[in-house]
């Protein structure tokens, strides 16, 4: 009875949690560029609340890793 209960704890407050958005990885964040730069516009717009995000840690990432891909490109490589 008192392990039902604590199931019961556990998925009601669960629940009950605020919804967070989905944390995108580098490489979706690579993939699609519509999302990326959405992303860091909203990083930027607000860095006091939003900088250490995963989602903003992540979409400074892949916007670096696209840039040395890009100056790769550019060098031949």
């Amino acid at each position: 009875m008192r392990c039902f209960l604590s199931v019961v704890a556990v998925l009601f407050l669960s629940a009950c949690s605020p919804q967070t958005d989905k944390i995108y990885t580098v490489d979706e964040l690579v993939a699609d560029d519509a999302l990326l730069a959405r992303t860091i516009g909203e990083c930027r717009n607000n860095p006091g609340e939003l900088r250490d995000t995963l989602n903003c840690r992540n979409a400074e990432a892949a916007d670096g890793k696209l840039r040395l891909e890009r100056m790769r490109k550019s060098l031949g490589g």
